[in-house]
């Protein structure tokens, strides 16, 4: 039997790229492709009016459902109240801020008759101001889908398609706050027994949007290290293997240095007590066995946050000398978190 798809849509203060999302979730499909395919729009009480707007697009367009909330949640919570009213075999959950390239959606639903996964992984582009860039990670879509191999790909709920009674047997859930993918992402693919990679781009992700999370400056950016001992507890319940375990650590630190680098999400009085938080984080949970690969990761293992300082000056005068921005800050093929409208830290 076909399978059936479900695609969560959170909403919160995105009323200028709504329609583009909601539009290409169906565009192409037959009849019976979209008998197939739900779409479940959860309003995340959005100040501005994509409530009404969403109750519009629902008037005239079957198939698209919308759940209002009565105070706002936050994205990993409102992503749960989308799969707590999803029906479909699958569910997707896709930002409202982004968009599906044409074909995407049918292209899922083969692949998932296909491979009958437990998670379905897909390629991506990242688009800011139209200009598509691939990721550094989407190379490894191409190979044989094996877990360790997985585990390297851009750590994001939106390029992840995953079997919904897959996530209820597993209590698999989203929890509050900013970098909620962290502690979700990693744990679906620890727990699938059948994991599937379809090497085509099946989403453009949006970067730079003002008001976005990596495009924010922010104390809640600190929130990362709340869901990265949360995934140290979820491996911990379950046992994950010592070998599994260093390599989601090395990841863990690479993505750690890109938000302590990234002028855009770190405001430059907060660095040095995150990366002091990242050495701790770093010294509770290193595990037997782990040997840093590369000399920042041997900075945070020492908490040299003054060493760590003047190599990330030498990157940025090396870059001003080049004229190459992208020397200006700390590379690493680890993906970011994806972006979500910023909100205050009282609200969530």
């Amino acid at each position: 039997m076909p399978a059936s798809l479900s695609i969560v849509v959170p909403v919160y203060a995105v009323e200028g790229y709504l329609h583009q999302c909601l539009d290409s979730l169906h565009a192409g499909l037959t009849a019976d492709e979209r008998a197939r395919v739900e779409v479940i729009a959860i309003d995340d009480a959005s100040p501005d009016r994509c409530g009404q707007m969403l109750d519009d697009y629902a008037k005239t367009h079957p198939g698209v459902r919308v759940e209002h909330l009565s105070a706002n949640v936050g994205l990993g919570l409102a992503r749960n109240a989308g799969l707590a009213a999803a029906t479909g075999d699958y569910v997707w959950f896709v930002d409202s801020d982004d968009w599906l390239p044409p074909g995407s959606v049918r292209a899922v639903l083969t692949a998932l008759d296909d491979e009958k996964p437990d998670v379905l992984l897909i390629d991506h582009l990242r688009m800011q101001d139209g200009r598509p860039k691939t990721d550094t990670s989407s190379h490894l879509l191409a190979g044989e889908p094996t877990l360790e191999r997985m585990l390297g790909v851009q750590h994001t709920a939106w390029n992840r398609i995953v079997g919904r009674q897959f996530l209820l047997r597993h209590g698999l859930r989203f929890g509050p706050g900013w970098y909620e993918d962290v502690s979700f992402s990693h744990p679906v693919l620890l727990a699938a027994d059948r994991i599937a990679a379809l090497n085509r781009v099946c989403y453009h992700y949006r970067i730079g949007r003002p008001g976005a999370i990596t495009s924010t400056r922010s104390h809640r950016h600190f929130e990362a290290f709340e869901q990265y001992e949360l995934l140290q507890e979820w491996m911990d319940e379950h046992r994950v293997d010592p070998a599994i375990r260093r390599r989601l650590f090395t990841l863990m630190t690479n993505h750690l240095l890109v938000v302590a680098g990234n002028d855009g999400r770190m405001h430059p009085g907060h660095r040095r007590r995150f990366f002091h938080r990242a050495a701790a984080l770093h010294r509770r949970h290193r595990p037997a066995g782990y040997h840093p690969q590369s000399i920042k990761h041997r900075l945070v293992a020492l908490d040299a946050y003054g060493l760590y300082a003047l190599l990330r000056a030498g990157y940025r005068l090396a870059g001003l000398r080049t004229g190459n921005p992208e020397r200006t800050r700390p590379v690493s093929p680890e993906a970011v978190s994806p972006s979500y409208r910023a909100q205050p830290a009282s609200i969530i």
